[in-house]
Protein backbone atom coordinates (compact mmCIF):
# COMPACT_ATOMS: atom_id res chain seq x y z
CA UNK A 1 0.00 0.00 0.00
CA UNK A 2 1.24 3.61 -1.33
CA UNK A 3 1.68 5.45 2.12
CA UNK A 4 2.89 9.43 1.93
CA UNK A 5 3.85 11.32 5.19
CA UNK A 6 2.17 13.55 7.58
CA UNK A 7 3.80 16.41 7.02
CA UNK A 8 2.58 15.66 2.78
CA UNK A 9 -0.94 15.75 3.75
CA UNK A 10 -0.95 18.78 5.92
CA UNK A 11 1.00 20.85 3.26
CA UNK A 12 -1.75 19.26 0.40
CA UNK A 13 -4.54 19.88 2.81
CA UNK A 14 -2.55 23.47 3.97
CA UNK A 15 -1.68 24.35 -0.30
CA UNK A 16 -5.31 23.51 -1.28
CA UNK A 17 -6.93 26.11 1.41
CA UNK A 18 -4.12 29.10 -0.25
CA UNK A 19 -5.62 28.23 -3.61
CA UNK A 20 -8.71 28.27 -2.42
CA UNK A 21 -8.66 31.69 -0.84
CA UNK A 22 -6.55 32.88 -4.25
CA UNK A 23 -9.80 32.25 -5.86
CA UNK A 24 -9.01 29.20 -7.18
CA UNK A 25 -11.88 27.05 -8.24
CA UNK A 26 -11.83 24.35 -5.58
CA UNK A 27 -11.82 21.51 -7.55
CA UNK A 28 -9.01 22.36 -9.18
CA UNK A 29 -7.30 23.85 -5.96
CA UNK A 30 -7.37 20.29 -4.17
CA UNK A 31 -6.66 18.51 -6.98
CA UNK A 32 -3.50 20.76 -7.04
CA UNK A 33 -2.88 20.35 -3.52
CA UNK A 34 -3.36 16.60 -3.64
CA UNK A 35 -0.87 16.28 -5.77
CA UNK A 36 1.71 18.48 -4.67
CA UNK A 37 0.76 16.89 -0.75
CA UNK A 38 1.53 13.62 -2.65
CA UNK A 39 5.48 14.95 -3.83
CA UNK A 40 6.29 16.43 -0.72
CA UNK A 41 4.83 13.25 1.22
CA UNK A 42 7.41 11.45 -0.94
CA UNK A 43 5.36 9.30 -2.96
CA UNK A 44 6.42 8.98 -6.59
CA UNK A 45 4.76 10.92 -9.66
CA UNK A 46 2.56 7.72 -10.88
CA UNK A 47 2.04 6.82 -6.99
CA UNK A 48 0.86 10.43 -6.62
CA UNK A 49 -1.43 10.30 -9.48
CA UNK A 50 -2.88 6.34 -8.50
CA UNK A 51 -3.78 8.21 -5.08
CA UNK A 52 -5.71 10.77 -6.66
CA UNK A 53 -7.89 8.18 -8.76
CA UNK A 54 -8.35 5.90 -6.04
CA UNK A 55 -9.61 8.68 -3.88
CA UNK A 56 -12.03 9.54 -6.48
CA UNK A 57 -13.54 6.18 -6.63
CA UNK A 58 -14.64 6.46 -3.43
CA UNK A 59 -16.29 9.56 -4.17
CA UNK A 60 -18.13 8.31 -7.39
CA UNK A 61 -21.40 6.89 -5.73
CA UNK A 62 -21.88 10.28 -3.76
CA UNK A 63 -21.50 11.80 -7.25
CA UNK A 64 -23.94 9.98 -9.27
CA UNK A 65 -26.81 10.48 -6.97
CA UNK A 66 -25.66 14.10 -6.34
CA UNK A 67 -26.52 14.34 -10.24
CA UNK A 68 -29.91 12.59 -10.02
CA UNK A 69 -30.81 14.81 -7.40
CA UNK A 70 -30.47 18.00 -9.43
CA UNK A 71 -34.05 16.30 -10.87
CA UNK A 72 -35.82 17.41 -7.58
CA UNK A 73 -33.58 20.53 -6.81
CA UNK A 74 -34.53 21.15 -10.49
CA UNK A 75 -38.42 21.22 -10.17
CA UNK A 76 -38.48 22.96 -6.77
CA UNK A 77 -36.48 26.11 -7.84
CA UNK A 78 -36.66 26.34 -11.51
CA UNK A 79 -40.83 25.91 -11.29
CA UNK A 80 -40.90 28.62 -8.23
CA UNK A 81 -42.06 25.97 -6.15
CA UNK A 82 -39.65 26.64 -3.41
CA UNK A 83 -40.50 30.40 -3.69
CA UNK A 84 -44.38 29.86 -2.77
CA UNK A 85 -43.32 26.83 -0.12
CA UNK A 86 -41.43 30.01 1.46
CA UNK A 87 -44.07 32.56 0.96
CA UNK A 88 -46.86 30.67 2.30
CA UNK A 89 -44.64 29.59 5.37
CA UNK A 90 -43.98 33.35 6.22
CA UNK A 91 -47.70 33.87 5.85
CA UNK A 92 -48.73 31.55 7.82
CA UNK A 93 -46.73 32.63 10.31
CA UNK A 94 -47.42 36.34 10.28
CA UNK A 95 -44.92 39.45 10.09
CA UNK A 96 -45.69 39.41 13.82
CA UNK A 97 -43.20 36.46 14.42
CA UNK A 98 -40.87 37.38 11.25
CA UNK A 99 -37.68 36.11 12.47
CA UNK A 100 -39.02 32.51 13.20
CA UNK A 101 -40.78 32.75 9.72
CA UNK A 102 -37.54 33.35 8.05
CA UNK A 103 -35.87 30.74 10.18
CA UNK A 104 -39.00 28.38 9.49
CA UNK A 105 -38.83 29.17 5.65
CA UNK A 106 -35.34 28.27 4.60
CA UNK A 107 -35.44 25.19 7.28
CA UNK A 108 -38.04 23.48 5.49
CA UNK A 109 -36.84 24.65 1.86
CA UNK A 110 -33.23 23.01 3.03
CA UNK A 111 -35.11 19.70 4.32
CA UNK A 112 -36.99 19.66 1.29
CA UNK A 113 -33.86 18.98 -0.86
CA UNK A 114 -32.68 22.68 -2.09
CA UNK A 115 -29.07 24.31 -1.28
CA UNK A 116 -28.90 26.19 1.78
CA UNK A 117 -27.35 29.15 -0.06
CA UNK A 118 -29.94 28.65 -2.82
CA UNK A 119 -32.83 28.52 -0.11
CA UNK A 120 -31.35 31.75 1.32
CA UNK A 121 -31.61 33.01 -2.21
CA UNK A 122 -35.66 32.49 -2.75
CA UNK A 123 -36.19 33.55 0.64
CA UNK A 124 -33.94 36.44 0.34
CA UNK A 125 -36.71 38.69 -1.52
CA UNK A 126 -39.77 38.40 1.10
CA UNK A 127 -36.73 38.53 4.12
CA UNK A 128 -36.40 41.65 2.74
CA UNK A 129 -39.97 42.26 2.78
CA UNK A 130 -41.14 41.50 5.68
CA UNK A 131 -37.85 42.75 7.73
CA UNK A 132 -38.50 46.14 6.38
CA UNK A 133 -42.07 46.18 7.76
CA UNK A 134 -40.66 44.51 10.89
CA UNK A 135 -38.01 46.83 11.37
CA UNK A 136 -35.76 44.14 11.57
CA UNK A 137 -31.75 44.36 10.66
CA UNK A 138 -30.37 42.62 7.86
CA UNK A 139 -28.12 40.89 9.82
CA UNK A 140 -30.71 39.58 11.92
CA UNK A 141 -32.44 38.45 9.01
CA UNK A 142 -29.46 36.58 7.37
CA UNK A 143 -28.68 34.98 10.73
CA UNK A 144 -32.26 33.35 10.93
CA UNK A 145 -32.55 32.05 7.23
CA UNK A 146 -28.66 31.19 7.38
CA UNK A 147 -29.36 29.57 10.97
CA UNK A 148 -32.49 27.90 9.59
CA UNK A 149 -30.75 26.71 6.61
CA UNK A 150 -28.28 24.79 8.68
CA UNK A 151 -30.64 23.29 10.62
CA UNK A 152 -32.27 22.34 7.54
CA UNK A 153 -29.34 20.85 5.73
CA UNK A 154 -28.33 17.96 8.29
CA UNK A 155 -31.88 16.17 8.11
CA UNK A 156 -32.20 16.77 4.23
CA UNK A 157 -31.60 14.38 1.14
CA UNK A 158 -28.89 17.61 0.50
CA UNK A 159 -25.33 16.48 -1.20
CA UNK A 160 -23.59 16.51 2.32
CA UNK A 161 -25.99 13.44 3.73
CA UNK A 162 -25.76 11.76 0.52
CA UNK A 163 -21.56 11.78 0.93
CA UNK A 164 -22.28 10.97 4.94
CA UNK A 165 -24.59 7.47 4.13
CA UNK A 166 -22.27 7.04 1.44
CA UNK A 167 -19.19 6.80 3.00
CA UNK A 168 -20.42 4.99 6.30
CA UNK A 169 -22.83 2.87 3.89
CA UNK A 170 -25.97 3.94 5.54
CA UNK A 171 -29.65 4.25 4.18
CA UNK A 172 -30.32 8.41 3.17
CA UNK A 173 -33.23 8.31 5.81
CA UNK A 174 -30.95 7.19 8.52
CA UNK A 175 -28.37 9.90 8.45
CA UNK A 176 -31.06 12.20 7.48
CA UNK A 177 -33.55 11.35 10.87
CA UNK A 178 -30.61 11.26 13.25
CA UNK A 179 -29.56 14.48 13.05
CA UNK A 180 -33.46 15.78 14.21
CA UNK A 181 -32.83 16.60 17.66
CA UNK A 182 -29.47 18.82 17.05
CA UNK A 183 -31.72 20.32 14.11
CA UNK A 184 -34.38 21.57 16.29
CA UNK A 185 -31.53 22.82 19.34
CA UNK A 186 -30.39 24.58 16.02
CA UNK A 187 -33.71 26.58 15.20
CA UNK A 188 -33.94 27.53 18.62
CA UNK A 189 -30.51 28.83 19.03
CA UNK A 190 -31.07 30.50 15.88
CA UNK A 191 -33.87 31.92 17.31
CA UNK A 192 -32.42 33.27 20.67
CA UNK A 193 -29.79 34.72 17.95
CA UNK A 194 -31.56 36.76 15.67
CA UNK A 195 -33.59 38.09 18.26
CA UNK A 196 -30.63 39.81 20.20
CA UNK A 197 -29.47 40.91 16.64
CA UNK A 198 -32.79 42.86 15.48
CA UNK A 199 -31.48 46.01 16.53
CA UNK A 200 -27.62 45.61 15.23
CA UNK A 201 -26.64 46.66 12.07
CA UNK A 202 -27.63 47.85 9.10
CA UNK A 203 -31.88 48.41 8.92
CA UNK A 204 -33.51 47.88 5.66
CA UNK A 205 -34.29 50.58 3.21
CA UNK A 206 -37.15 51.28 1.10
CA UNK A 207 -34.91 50.14 -2.49
CA UNK A 208 -33.63 47.36 -0.89
CA UNK A 209 -37.12 46.14 0.17
CA UNK A 210 -38.67 45.38 -3.35
CA UNK A 211 -41.59 43.04 -3.40
CA UNK A 212 -41.99 40.84 -6.35
CA UNK A 213 -45.56 40.76 -7.38
CA UNK A 214 -45.55 38.48 -10.45
CA UNK A 215 -47.19 35.07 -9.63
CA UNK A 216 -47.18 33.86 -13.55
CA UNK A 217 -47.12 30.29 -13.59
CA UNK A 218 -46.61 29.51 -10.01
CA UNK A 219 -47.37 26.44 -8.65
CA UNK A 220 -50.03 25.86 -5.75
CA UNK A 221 -48.58 24.63 -2.05
CA UNK A 222 -49.73 20.91 -2.24
CA UNK A 223 -48.22 20.72 -6.24
CA UNK A 224 -44.97 22.48 -4.67
CA UNK A 225 -44.97 19.99 -1.48
CA UNK A 226 -45.52 16.78 -4.00
CA UNK A 227 -41.74 16.31 -5.35
CA UNK A 228 -39.68 16.43 -1.88
CA UNK A 229 -42.72 14.78 -0.15
CA UNK A 230 -42.59 11.61 -3.28
CA UNK A 231 -38.55 11.60 -2.86
CA UNK A 232 -38.56 11.63 1.25
CA UNK A 233 -41.60 8.72 1.33
CA UNK A 234 -39.90 6.09 -1.19
CA UNK A 235 -36.69 7.06 0.66
CA UNK A 236 -38.82 6.05 3.56
CA UNK A 237 -39.71 2.59 2.48
CA UNK A 238 -36.92 1.58 3.47
CA UNK A 239 -37.04 1.70 7.40
CA UNK A 240 -41.01 1.60 7.45
CA UNK A 241 -41.38 -1.46 4.91
CA UNK A 242 -37.97 -3.08 3.72
CA UNK A 243 -37.94 -2.03 0.69
CA UNK A 244 -35.02 -0.34 -0.03
CA UNK A 245 -34.99 2.64 -3.38
CA UNK A 246 -31.40 4.03 -4.14
CA UNK A 247 -31.76 7.75 -3.59
CA UNK A 248 -30.47 7.53 -7.53
CA UNK A 249 -34.33 6.30 -8.08
CA UNK A 250 -36.17 8.09 -5.40
CA UNK A 251 -35.14 11.41 -6.14
CA UNK A 252 -35.56 11.89 -9.52
CA UNK A 253 -38.64 10.36 -9.31
CA UNK A 254 -39.70 12.82 -6.70
CA UNK A 255 -38.99 15.38 -9.20
CA UNK A 256 -40.59 13.72 -12.11
CA UNK A 257 -43.85 13.41 -9.57
CA UNK A 258 -43.92 16.76 -8.85
CA UNK A 259 -43.91 18.11 -11.81
CA UNK A 260 -46.82 15.95 -12.69
CA UNK A 261 -48.76 17.53 -9.77
CA UNK A 262 -48.07 21.69 -11.24
CA UNK A 263 -49.06 19.73 -14.63
CA UNK A 264 -45.77 20.61 -16.20
CA UNK A 265 -44.36 17.31 -17.35
CA UNK A 266 -43.44 19.12 -20.47
CA UNK A 267 -41.23 21.36 -18.51
CA UNK A 268 -39.57 18.31 -17.24
CA UNK A 269 -36.53 18.66 -19.17
CA UNK A 270 -36.24 22.71 -18.47
CA UNK A 271 -36.19 21.70 -15.32
CA UNK A 272 -33.79 18.63 -14.98
CA UNK A 273 -30.99 21.31 -16.91
CA UNK A 274 -31.76 23.82 -14.32
CA UNK A 275 -31.37 20.87 -11.57
CA UNK A 276 -28.20 19.96 -13.37
CA UNK A 277 -26.56 23.15 -13.83
CA UNK A 278 -27.01 24.08 -9.88
CA UNK A 279 -25.63 20.27 -8.96
CA UNK A 280 -22.73 20.23 -11.44
CA UNK A 281 -20.67 22.71 -9.77
CA UNK A 282 -20.60 20.51 -6.44
CA UNK A 283 -20.18 17.12 -8.54
CA UNK A 284 -17.22 18.29 -9.93
CA UNK A 285 -15.94 19.85 -6.75
CA UNK A 286 -16.09 16.77 -4.63
CA UNK A 287 -14.19 14.91 -7.71
CA UNK A 288 -11.57 17.67 -6.66
CA UNK A 289 -12.06 16.59 -2.70
CA UNK A 290 -12.03 13.14 -3.74
CA UNK A 291 -8.25 13.80 -4.49
CA UNK A 292 -7.43 15.26 -1.59
CA UNK A 293 -9.10 12.66 0.82
CA UNK A 294 -7.35 9.59 -1.44
CA UNK A 295 -3.98 11.70 -0.29
CA UNK A 296 -5.17 12.07 3.31
CA UNK A 297 -6.43 9.09 3.58
CA UNK A 298 -3.27 6.84 3.05
CA UNK A 299 -1.15 9.33 5.18
CA UNK A 300 -0.53 9.09 8.64
CA UNK A 301 -2.54 12.16 9.67
CA UNK A 302 -5.80 10.66 11.27
CA UNK A 303 -3.59 8.24 12.97
CA UNK A 304 -1.40 11.37 14.93
CA UNK A 305 -4.78 12.83 15.66
CA UNK A 306 -6.06 9.35 17.04
CA UNK A 307 -2.91 9.72 18.87
CA UNK A 308 -3.27 13.49 19.92
CA UNK A 309 -6.75 12.74 21.16
CA UNK A 310 -5.53 9.70 23.62
CA UNK A 311 -2.47 11.79 24.35
CA UNK A 312 -4.39 14.45 25.68
CA UNK A 313 -7.15 12.38 27.23
CA UNK A 314 -9.81 13.27 25.11
CA UNK A 315 -12.62 10.85 24.33
CA UNK A 316 -11.84 9.03 20.29
CA UNK A 317 -15.35 9.95 19.26
CA UNK A 318 -14.83 13.54 19.37
CA UNK A 319 -12.69 12.30 16.03
CA UNK A 320 -15.81 12.77 14.36
CA UNK A 321 -17.36 16.26 15.07
CA UNK A 322 -13.80 17.56 15.10
CA UNK A 323 -12.77 15.91 11.55
CA UNK A 324 -15.82 16.84 9.98
CA UNK A 325 -15.08 20.94 11.58
CA UNK A 326 -11.26 21.09 10.39
CA UNK A 327 -12.84 19.59 6.49
CA UNK A 328 -15.38 21.52 6.12
CA UNK A 329 -13.21 24.92 7.34
CA UNK A 330 -10.60 24.15 5.21
CA UNK A 331 -13.33 23.71 2.46
CA UNK A 332 -15.48 26.49 3.53
CA UNK A 333 -18.26 23.71 2.15
CA UNK A 334 -20.92 21.19 3.96
CA UNK A 335 -20.79 18.74 1.47
CA UNK A 336 -16.84 18.93 1.01
CA UNK A 337 -15.98 19.00 4.62
CA UNK A 338 -18.71 16.11 5.09
CA UNK A 339 -17.28 13.99 1.95
CA UNK A 340 -13.21 14.06 3.04
CA UNK A 341 -14.29 13.50 6.98
CA UNK A 342 -15.86 10.46 6.03
CA UNK A 343 -13.97 9.15 3.88
CA UNK A 344 -10.60 9.75 5.17
CA UNK A 345 -11.82 9.29 9.03
CA UNK A 346 -14.78 7.40 8.87
CA UNK A 347 -13.11 3.41 8.61
CA UNK A 348 -10.51 4.73 11.66
CA UNK A 349 -13.75 6.23 13.88
CA UNK A 350 -15.36 2.56 13.09
CA UNK A 351 -12.54 0.67 13.96
CA UNK A 352 -12.51 2.68 17.29
CA UNK A 353 -15.58 1.16 18.03
CA UNK A 354 -17.84 4.26 17.63
CA UNK A 355 -21.32 2.87 15.94
CA UNK A 356 -21.28 3.78 11.76
CA UNK A 357 -24.60 5.81 12.76
CA UNK A 358 -23.65 7.88 15.25
CA UNK A 359 -20.46 8.56 13.72
CA UNK A 360 -22.45 9.86 10.11
CA UNK A 361 -24.29 12.42 12.49
CA UNK A 362 -21.57 13.66 14.42
CA UNK A 363 -19.03 14.49 11.43
CA UNK A 364 -22.08 15.48 9.62
CA UNK A 365 -23.32 17.93 12.21
CA UNK A 366 -19.60 18.87 12.55
CA UNK A 367 -19.33 20.50 9.30
CA UNK A 368 -21.69 22.89 10.12
CA UNK A 369 -19.67 24.38 12.17
CA UNK A 370 -17.09 26.01 9.65
CA UNK A 371 -18.41 25.99 6.25
CA UNK A 372 -19.42 29.38 5.94
CA UNK A 373 -15.70 30.81 5.37
CA UNK A 374 -14.77 33.60 3.65
CA UNK A 375 -13.06 31.22 0.87
CA UNK A 376 -16.39 29.96 -0.18
CA UNK A 377 -19.05 30.71 -2.44
CA UNK A 378 -21.55 30.15 0.73
CA UNK A 379 -20.35 33.31 2.54
CA UNK A 380 -20.28 35.50 -0.43
CA UNK A 381 -23.65 34.54 -2.46
CA UNK A 382 -25.96 34.49 0.97
CA UNK A 383 -24.86 37.94 1.64
CA UNK A 384 -25.25 39.32 -2.06
CA UNK A 385 -28.49 38.32 -1.37
CA UNK A 386 -29.18 40.61 0.86
CA UNK A 387 -27.28 43.45 -0.49
CA UNK A 388 -24.68 43.19 2.42
CA UNK A 389 -20.93 44.32 2.22
CA UNK A 390 -18.21 42.25 2.98
CA UNK A 391 -17.58 44.00 6.40
CA UNK A 392 -20.85 43.91 7.78
CA UNK A 393 -21.06 39.70 6.30
CA UNK A 394 -18.06 39.01 8.22
CA UNK A 395 -19.97 40.00 11.40
CA UNK A 396 -22.75 37.16 10.70
CA UNK A 397 -19.45 34.70 11.09
CA UNK A 398 -19.22 34.71 14.90
CA UNK A 399 -23.41 34.08 15.46
CA UNK A 400 -23.18 31.42 12.49
CA UNK A 401 -20.23 29.39 13.99
CA UNK A 402 -22.24 29.46 17.42
CA UNK A 403 -25.59 27.81 15.27
CA UNK A 404 -23.41 25.17 13.99
CA UNK A 405 -21.88 24.86 17.14
CA UNK A 406 -24.66 23.78 19.15
CA UNK A 407 -26.20 21.09 16.96
CA UNK A 408 -22.60 19.55 16.27
CA UNK A 409 -22.50 19.94 20.76
CA UNK A 410 -26.06 18.23 20.55
CA UNK A 411 -25.13 15.40 18.22
CA UNK A 412 -21.93 14.91 20.31
CA UNK A 413 -24.13 14.84 23.28
CA UNK A 414 -26.61 12.35 21.62
CA UNK A 415 -24.02 9.62 20.18
CA UNK A 416 -20.92 10.36 21.76
CA UNK A 417 -21.51 10.88 25.62
CA UNK A 418 -25.32 9.49 25.94
CA UNK A 419 -24.44 6.32 22.99
CA UNK A 420 -27.65 6.41 22.18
Amino acid sequence: MIQITTLGALSGLLISIGLILRRVPPAYGMMIGAFLGAMIGLASLGDSVTLMINGVKGITPSVLRILAAGVLAGVLIESGGAGVIAEKIVDAVGEARAVIALILATMLLTAAGVFVDVAVITVAPIALAIAKRANISILSALVAMVGGGKAGNIISPNPNTIAASDAFNLPLTDVMMANIIPALVGLVVTYIVAKMLVNRGTKISEEMAIEETSQNNHPSLLAALTAPLVAIGLLALRPVAGIAIDPLIALPVGGVAGALAMGRIRDINTFAVGGLQRMSGVAIMLIGTGTLAGIIASSGLSNSLVEFLKASGLPAYLLAPLSGMMMSAATASTTAGTAVASNVFGPIIIALGIPSLGAAAMMHAGATVLDHMPHGSFFHATGGSVGMGISERLKALPWETLIGFSMAATSTLIYGILQF
